[in-house]
């Protein structure tokens, strides 16, 4: 980084306003998408659901159509049948009085009892003649319901298949959205990345010569003995000017990460395995671990990083590093990590 103020001097240009100008400007367009994302999601979904209602409400209405269809064809048919046995017993009336007719005219003596024969089968033939009009005017009326039915049954399914329609197109703009979030999101991720970079290579440089100050994964692990006295969680005069520095590096990163971007600074206490008495001032190792993570954070906050952006937790003996109970893994195990994270 010496190296790079040196050219930036050398050149004389300084391109870094510009450069936050359009990090500034970068972040505020994902701030709109963001915003504009959750705002299309929220009516999307009331749209959605709504549609949902109209569907559900729209197959109820089909399948009580449909059974309606079914009694009127079951009705129709025993009308139809109905109709047929009155077709026959009329046209078996009409054979009568043709017989009879045909009797009459033959002389056979019979002539009233034919007469009163051919008048009961008339009356007989009018009624049963009124009652097939009937019938086929019910006939009629059940073809005009059945015609009804079957318009309605179409316009369903038209609205049904509309409301797919738009269901579909909502679902694609949904995934857009997603899409778009989640290369928002990926780009967040980065730039945090670059700041926890420029953290750890300035922490580096403050902790060069500081054996005793390890690098594990994303982590920069403090010894619990050069910080703390024994069993206490008081920092000790190293350990303070140790957390000076840290704190210079933390405020000097602070004014060049932009306010959009949510970091914290995460201080985790560890101890080793071996159980404290209980009569002192700390119970167990949850205690004695969380008590020197707290105070490193109060610390920092004295020198001037703000208590937002600062985190601590204690974790006991339960997250070791080092593997048995020799007194090098448990003074290993004794330590104090620092993380550069999102909230």
């Amino acid at each position: 980084m010496a190296l790079a103020r040196n050219r930036r001097r050398d050149r004389s240009v300084d391109y870094w306003p510009g450069f936050v100008d359009a990090l500034s400007t970068l972040l505020l367009a994902i701030m709109f998408l963001l915003t504009v994302f959750v705002l299309a999601q929220f009516f999307l979904s009331r749209e959605i659901s709504g549609r949902d209602q109209v569907l559900n409400r729209l197959n109820s209405q089909i399948n009580e159509l449909t059974q309606l269809l079914a009694l009127e064809r079951s009705g129709r048919q025993d009308l139809e049948d109905t109709l047929a046995n009155l077709q026959a017993s009329l046209s078996e009336s009409e054979a009568d009085r043709s017989r009879l007719q045909q009797l009459l005219d033959s002389g056979s003596g019979a002539t009233e009892a034919a007469e009163e024969r051919i008048g009961e089968l008339s009356e007989t033939l009018d009624a049963e003649k009124k009652v097939s009009q009937r019938a086929l005017n019910q006939v009629e009326l059940l073809n005009q319901q059945i015609s009804a039915l079957r318009s309605q049954l179409a316009a369903l399914e038209d609205a049904l298949e509309v409301s797919e329609a738009k269901d579909r197109a909502t679902q694609a703009k949904i995934a857009d959205l997603g899409r778009r979030l989640n290369v928002a999101l990926a780009q967040r991720v980065q730039e945090l990345n670059r700041y926890r970079s420029d953290f750890f290579g300035r922490l580096r440089e403050i902790l060069a010569s500081r054996e005793d100050v390890r690098v594990v994964g994303d982590r920069f692990v403090f010894q619990s003995e050069v910080l703390f006295p024994s069993g206490g969680n008081e920092l000790n005069p190293a350990g303070q000017d140790q957390m000076a520095k840290l704190a210079d590096a933390i405020n000097e990163l602070s004014r060049e990460i932009p306010e959009e971007i949510n970091w914290v600074l995460r201080v985790d206490g560890h101890t080793d395995n071996v159980p404290l008495s209980g009569t002192g001032r700390y119970a167990d190792n949850w205690e004695l671990s969380t008590a020197r993570a707290t105070s490193v954070v109060k610390y920092l906050i004295d020198q001037g990083v703000p208590a937002n952006r600062l985190v601590a937790a204690g974790f006991g003996e339960f997250q070791p590093i080092a593997d048995g109970d020799s007194d090098e893994a448990r003074a290993t195990n004794r330590r104090i990590e620092l993380k550069l994270t999102e909230r």
